[in-house]
């Protein structure tokens, strides 16, 4: 009983820190990811079109540009900008996880920290990229991250809808993803 009551403790604390995240009970979702991933087409600037919520994502106009470093490592810009008109840019490295899918990519933004998977499901490189995270969380349950990308702010809704299905096709729940704000986006930012 009080193992019990120690699991759902943490479980209750996991949550309260993780307010806005995904939460579901069981292990993570294992989806295909893009085959043949080459990852100097998908360098880049790519807007977020909707995503999973997420406690480090705050502000509208988000967006992602990945290039090559001069040590050869990959690294990304995330910015958006916030309610008061300040842009948060935050910068983190890419790295392959599985060189036999080089489409399982992770990501750091503090050197201290371990890199969070970062899985390209599908991409055609020049129009959208889905992309999906997971972590198991004490092999009770898994929080996890979608997010549909473009290399334009806006994206036809039939397309978001095709890529939503086939997050729901590995059974990742869409139902929470929520459109991300490009309306008074700065030009340069």
């Amino acid at each position: 009983m009080l193992g019990t009551a120690v699991r759902f403790s943490v479980l209750f604390s996991l949550f309260s820190v993780g307010k806005g995240q995904m939460f579901h009970v069981g292990p993570c979702p294992d989806p295909s990811v893009q085959e043949e991933f080459d990852i100097n087409k998908y360098l880049g600037k790519w807007y977020e079109i909707e995503k999973l919520p997420s406690t480090f994502e705050k502000g509208s106009c988000i967006q992602a540009n990945y290039s090559l470093r001069e040590n050869g490592k990959f690294k990304v810009i995330n910015k958006e900008m916030l309610a008061n008109g300040r842009i948060n840019e935050a910068e983190g490295e890419l790295m392959h996880m599985d060189v036999k899918q080089p489409a399982k990519l992770g990501v750091r933004f503090n050197w201290f920290m371990p890199a969070a998977p970062y899985w390209v499901v599908s991409t055609d490189y020049e129009n959208y990229s889905l992309v999906y995270s997971c972590t198991n969380i004490l092999w009770l349950f898994h929080m996890d991250y979608a997010w549909i990308l473009s290399r334009a702010p806006e994206m036809h809704p039939e397309t978001v809808e095709q890529l939503k299905g086939v997050l729901q096709s590995y059974k990742i729940d869409t139902d929470k993803m929520i459109p991300t704000d490009h309306t008074n986006c700065p030009d340069e930012m």
